[in-house]
């Protein structure tokens, strides 16, 4: 888990950033030495194509795998470290191993070695990278911190983009190495050990906290595989998110187009502006990249940077890549044979396309994480990362296709010594047009990202507030409500209270299997599995094989919504020959709202609705106001005239508001103990006081408890403490006090569900009598 922080020790960026000198030199070295490939080893442009576009594609697949590894990993070193640690080792390795290449073993010999070899280097680059940049994901919760963080790690980053064309220089010096080919193997050799170090320095140095008392999904074969479900999901709700979509498409068209044509460079300046003599080109292949990267460095990211906080990031964004467009057109008229010095004015605008794309694209994404977070409860850097790193990675394998192919459309032969006319007139039209094109797209679908400094701020705070305590869309925390409600005292049955005080564990389980056997009035119905959430469609035999468990142990069964397959959980209820209270779940949301009605009815009417509850704390939340609730509770009413109809609230809504308990045919309160601080100790007898006075306040209606538990871990609220030992004695004497007063009582709830942690905080998943995985929680060895 990462230690997050508004403002990151400068140390921790550097550390970050040299990790980013790494994930960036191994692919700008990879880029100079693929110029020896067919340069040198005789490689034809369709073997370019191939080993471009394969060993990327099988890259693109691992990553999300790797996210979601990575996202739900338990140890004492946090979730990312260690793959970090072992993919640096195995991409250094691989890196070494893939260019020892000799022309002597033929075309087809090297270019399958090659191959094969870069397969295993991107397997590692996978294992590294993926956990690497989600590390820099969860580093700062901060806005602009964000920026600073990815700002200090691209310009760290960028002295690869520097460097790296030197090879250029060094390997066709005769002085330094006889051959491009005899370079490439021995300096692969210290570019794999040196960029391996870099690599490691994350997994050594930046702090992470153990996550092995998470609740994460478990990892094994059967895990891993049902990820690729996962993945597919992933990318939908990563998709149904409009300012992800923006980014993942911009990067897209910008850095692919880019990519399309950077080996290009090459190939101009040695074909076009010296006339195919390399020797003659001597460095100016090499300052084009390396000047180019120092104008980043030392321009462009400062300067993104500072324009990020004044204007805002997509702003920034969009001007940034406009002038970038103007550097693309004057890179056609400042090739000029003869003055290879004229293509250096065109650099600092041509350079701030990719240099400001990443500053602001990981750190906008950082933000998209946040609003992800705020819908699903889920911290998915991991998985995010990884599908937008999957469009920058596919992308890429496109693009070294379209290289390959735009050689051989342009009638490059890299066995000429002199390439026609033709042929650098293609090259240098491709080399401006692709990414203006590129970049015009994106511009224009960023035209209208969303997600401000200001609406990234509301997220946070709202994240915070999450994290602080429950949120109000559950009986969320409101210490002593009933003391500040009551005006009189109110009676306990103490004949069904049991003295917990010496009873040993292996009792309490006893007591606990008995009761459990003994059966229980209804229980509220769980039906989201792990990794589903709300608006996830739920099928029937999910729905059947739940049904199954609590059938043994229950009287009734309530549900929360008709809609995304829970209308089928009355159906399956009756099924199993068990009543039901059906909730029609009432939000903020107007259409979806039509459509809950209008299937609770058809369900009444088809025979499977015993009690109809319209709402589920509705005024809690203040989702509609209490004119539009009683609104659609007279609706039903009509609609189903002999049904009994109801709404569920907090018991303390009844009281403030009498024309919810005069519009309603029962009283349908939640009451939890728990959320008002109370200890175990009183809680039976606290539970007996809520309904004491839900009564003074029923005007002789029937009442149910549509809601009551107790969680067996998570934070202590005030005195009331998650624990399953206090779990098992809340159930014992709720359920002993129902059934002897033949109270109509739901208990909260039937099986645990990781997703209702983003509602009520780490202890929402663990509410259940059930584990996630179906299996008994309490008393399970007296029951077996």
């Amino acid at each position: 888990m990462a230690i997050y922080q508004n403002k990151v020790p400068f140390g921790q960026k550097v550390a970050f950033g040299v990790g980013m000198l790494a994930n960036q030199m191994f692919p700008a070295v990879l880029g100079i030495f693929m110029v020896v490939l067919v340069q040198d080893l005789g490689f034809p442009g369709w073997m370019w194509g191939v080993i471009y576009f394969f060993p990327r594609v099988f890259d693109s697949i691992t990553d999300p795998i790797m996210g979601f590894i990575s996202d739900n990993t338990r140890s004492k070193w946090g979730r990312r470290r260690q793959y970090v640690f072992f993919g640096a080792i195995l991409m250094g390795l691989a890196f070494i191993v893939m260019w020892q290449l000799y022309r002597e073993d033929g075309i087809n010999y090297n270019f399958t070695y090659f191959l094969l070899w870069s397969f295993v280097f991107y397997l590692g680059l996978t294992i590294f990278s993926v956990p690497y940049v989600a590390m820099g994901y969860e580093m700062s919760n901060d806005f602009h911190e964000r920026t600073n963080i990815m700002a200090v790690a691209q310009w760290i980053g960028q002295w690869a983009w520097v460097i790296a064309p030197w090879f250029w220089v060094v390997m066709y010096d005769p002085d330094w190495f006889p051959t491009a080919e005899v370079a490439t193997r021995q300096l692969a050799i210290w570019v794999g050990i040196v960029c391996t170090l870099f690599a490691l320095v994350p997994a050594i140095f930046i702090k992470s906290e153990s996550t092995l008392d998470q609740n994460y999904a478990p990892l094994n074969l059967r895990t891993v595989g049902r990820s690729l479900k996962e993945i597919l999901k992933g990318f939908k709700e990563a998709f149904a998110s409009p300012p992800f979509r923006k980014l993942c498409i911009a990067t897209f068209f910008i850095f692919n187009a880019f990519n399309t044509i950077a080996a290009f460079s090459f190939f101009i300046v040695v074909y076009y502006l010296f006339n195919g003599d390399a020797p003659a080109a001597g460095i100016w292949p090499t300052l084009f990249g390396s000047l180019g990267a120092l104008v980043t460095t030392f321009l462009v990211i400062p300067i993104v940077a500072r324009m990020s906080k004044i204007m805002g990031k997509k702003n920034a964004f969009i001007w940034s890549q406009g002038i970038s467009i103007v550097g693309y057109i004057l890179l056609w008229f400042l090739f000029i044979p003869g003055k290879p010095y004229m293509f250096i004015f065109a650099l600092p605008f041509f350079s701030f396309g990719i240099g400001s794309l990443f500053t602001l694209m990981m750190s906008m994404t950082s933000d998209v994480i946040d609003l992800d977070e705020l819908n699903t409860g889920k911290r998915r850097e991991g998985v995010f990362g990884a599908i937008y790193w999957w469009m920058v990675k596919f992308g890429f394998a496109i693009a070294g296709g379209l290289s390959g192919l735009i050689l051989s459309v342009v009638g490059f032969d890299a066995a000429a010594n002199v390439q026609t006319e033709e042929t650098l007139i293609g090259l240098r039209a491709f080399y401006s047009g692709v990414p203006i094109l590129g970049t015009l797209i994106a511009m224009y679908v960023m035209r209208d990202y969303d997600v401000t400094e200001d609406r990234a701020n509301e997220i946070r705070a709202e994240l915070d507030r999450r994290n602080e305590q429950p949120s109000s869309s559950s009986s969320f925390q409101q210490l002593d409500k009933l003391r500040t409600l009551l005006k009189k005292d109110i009676a306990i049955d103490t004949s069904v209270l049991t003295n917990f005080e010496k009873l040993p564990e292996e009792q309490i389980h006893s007591l606990f299997a008995a009761s459990l056997q003994a059966g229980m009035h209804g229980i509220c119905f769980s039906p989201y599995l792990e990794h589903q959430n709300i608006g996830d469609v739920l099928s029937e035999d999910q729905i059947r094989k739940r049904m199954a468990v609590i059938k043994p142990h229950t009287k009734w069964v309530r549900s929360f919504s008709c809609t995304d397959g829970n209308e089928l959980i009355p159906q399956v209820a009756k099924d199993n020959g068990l009543k039901t209270l059906v909730g029609a779940w009432i939000g903020k949301d107007k259409a979806k709202n039509e459509l809950e009605i209008e299937n609770l009815i058809k369900l009444a009417k088809a025979g499977c609705v015993d009690i109809a509850a319209v709402g589920n704390e509705v005024l809690l939340r203040k989702d509609v106001s209490k004119e539009e609730l009683l609104q659609y509770i007279k609706r039903v009413k009509d609609a189903i005239p002999n049904i009994t109809i109801g709404c569920v609230d907090t018991y303390y809504q009844f009281l403030v508001n009498p024309e919810l308990v005069e519009t309603s045919d029962v009283i349908l309160a939640n009451c939890y103990p728990f959320w008002e601080g109370c200890s175990i100790e009183e809680s039976s007898a606290y539970l007996q006081k809520m309904y004491g006075l839900i009564k003074d306040t029923a005007q002789g209606k029937p009442i149910m408890i549509a809601e009551t538990g107790w969680p067996s871990r998570g934070t202590t609220n005030s005195k009331a403490n998650p624990s399953p030992e206090n779990a098992m004695k809340y159930f014992i004497d709720i359920n002993n006090w129902s059934q002897k007063h033949n109270i109509g009582l739901f208990y909260f709830s039937s099986f645990d569900e990781s997703w209702k942690i983003r509602q009520e905080g780490n202890v929402g998943q663990s509410w259940g009598i059930w584990d996630k995985n179906e299996q008994l929680k309490y008393g399970k060895k007296v029951l077996s």
